[in-house]
């Protein structure tokens, strides 16, 4: 069970319609490295953790990344509330008006759709952390070109609190894998079968 707050982590106050922008930011709810991929990716993974306090650190940032989520809708959601059919053919932005008028909908900055292929749970708590480390850092790489490609201020200010979490998730996660890493070694636990690797070994030589 989760608490709800009924306000978003960061404020949000854009006053200016800008669908060009919009259609940029909404890659961050559902582009292959958004918030919603990473907050189902989290709470997906959290059950297979051999670790219940890892497991507990992913409930806590998955739970977060659905705070980013909303962030980035409300981002959206200003941008083109007030939004005219002229403006959203002068921003190329009349195909996505087409299909969803106004509302919300997990798509890339390129228009590709959401996929479920772009969140990973292996059950393999090293695989797992893995794929999460490379996940926030690829989140701050796409919060790194937005902030390249956006001037303006008041969509500035969230964007930049966004990327200092995606930071922030990364350390997290850091120390959640040397947890991990030392719990596996207290109980002699083997990731990779040593036979199969010895055998894999002998065939890369010959």
């Amino acid at each position: 069970m989760w608490t709800y707050e009924k306000r978003l982590q960061f404020p949000v106050k854009i006053t200016t319609t800008n669908p060009k922008i919009a259609q940029l930011i909404i890659s961050q709810y559902g582009g292959p490295d958004g918030e919603l991929s990473a907050s189902m990716r989290y709470l997906a993974q959290r059950y297979t953790m051999p670790s219940k306090e890892v497991g507990g650190l992913l409930t806590d940032i998955g739970t977060e990344e659905l705070a980013h989520m909303e962030i980035i809708c409300a981002m959206v959601y200003q941008l083109t509330r007030d939004l005219s059919v002229e403006e959203a053919k002068t921003a190329g932005f009349d195909a996505y008006y087409i299909d969803h008028t106004k509302a919300l909908w997990p798509q890339a900055a390129a228009g590709l759709p959401f996929n479920t292929c772009e969140f990973q749970s292996k059950g393999d708590a090293l695989a797992d952390l893995t794929e999460d480390l490379a996940a926030e850092q690829k989140a701050r790489v796409v919060y790194d070109n937005l902030l390249r490609m956006i001037t303006e201020p008041e969509v500035r200010e969230p964007l930049k609190f966004l990327r200092t979490r995606e930071i922030v998730h990364f350390q997290r996660f850091g120390e959640a894998m040397e947890k991990i890493k030392s719990t596996l070694d207290a109980k002699n636990f083997y990731y990779f079968n040593p036979e199969f690797d010895r055998q894999f070994t002998r065939q890369g030589r010959s």
